[in-house]
């Protein structure tokens, strides 16, 4: 009788204790959930604290989203065709300048053409290059970046080799040959470029990988049974985001300037699309005399590369772990 009652006091304090705990258990997830919640909440705080505080960053967003505004609405922006000929109104000088006309803002070139016009659609040449081989160069050299920097060994090897033989080639000789051979179009430009401009991506995804793959989330991984794909995919890559995205920025800029260079080689965009390096070219004929064929395209191909670096610049400092707060 006495070993039933302890029997019977015991499995009730085992009852009680389930209840407490079960009580405690869903309150603690609770408290835990809302602490992450917090947690996340104040760290989109400090992020647009530091955004809204760096100047740089706010200057080149505001030029790229113009320069994009204005590709996108260039039909409406335009005053006239861009492509339209008119020889009677051929090497009309600007609005500011003695003779010019509101008519033609910004002039005509050699064969009449509205400047202003071929301004506005040459941003659309520009952005879709400079966008379009920085994303050629993205797919290239992250992959070989985190396949070089997770894998190791001989695969490390071989892509290290492969960059030192990209890094070795004369960039725009090569493109220039390139383009000649197989012919000059947006498209081939894009690609060529792209192609021959993965080489950063590489370094900075290579250098992260290689850190990335030694910390315990990734031993968690594997340990629960992931597969490589799973942890490339789902694990490293998204902690690499950051960098990808400071690097296509920069990587806009030196497309665009490289875009610009092959057009004014003659091997690049071909006339009569409006391309802003195609446009320098035109114009460096008569850059003493009619100085704003030249100085017009130059200050667009300027503002566009400055505000891509900016925005590069501005996205490094605030997603960088030593400026969080």
């Amino acid at each position: 009788m006495r070993c039933s009652i302890r029997g019977f006091v015991w499995g009730r304090r085992v009852n009680q204790e389930k209840t407490l705990m079960a009580g405690i258990e869903p309150a603690a997830a609770h408290d835990a959930a809302d602490a992450a919640q917090d947690l996340d909440a104040q760290r989109r705080q400090a992020f647009w604290r530091r955004v809204r505080g760096h100047r740089g960053l706010q200057a080149g967003a505001l030029i790229v989203l113009a320069l994009l505004a204005v590709a996108v609405f260039a039909p409406w922006l335009a005053p006239h065709d861009p492509y339209a000929q008119s020889l009677a109104h051929r090497l009309v000088p600007p609005v500011w300048a003695p003779g010019g006309s509101w008519d033609y803002v910004f002039g005509t070139d050699q064969v009449g053409r509205d400047y202003l016009s071929r301004l506005i659609y040459g941003t659309r040449i520009s952005l879709i290059v400079g966008f379009g081989a920085a994303g050629v160069g993205c797919v290239i050299g992250v992959a070989l970046g985190i396949c070089a920097g997770y894998f190791g060994g001989r695969i490390d090897s071989l892509v290290s080799f492969l960059l030192t033989c990209q890094l070795a080639l004369p960039g725009l000789l090569l493109a220039m040959a390139l383009v000649f051979i197989i012919g000059p179009s947006l498209w081939v430009v894009i690609g060529i470029i792209g192609g021959l401009h993965w080489t950063y991506y590489l370094v900075v995804t290579r250098t992260s990988t290689l850190r990335l793959r030694q910390l315990d989330f990734v031993a968690a991984a594997k340990a629960v049974g992931s597969n490589r794909r799973q942890i490339l995919f789902h694990e490293i890559l998204p902690n690499l985001l950051n960098q990808i995205i400071v690097v296509f920025t920069f990587e806009v800029g030196i497309a665009v300037l490289a875009e610009a260079a092959l057009s004014f080689l003659g091997v690049g965009i071909q006339p009569p699309t409006p391309s802003w390096g195609l446009m320098i070219a035109e114009g460096k004929m008569a850059i003493f005399h009619r100085p704003w064929l030249v100085v017009l395209p130059g200050i667009a191909l300027f503002l566009l590369v400055i505000g891509a670096n900016l925005l590069g610049d501005g996205l490094r400092d605030v997603t960088s772990p030593d400026r969080r707060s």
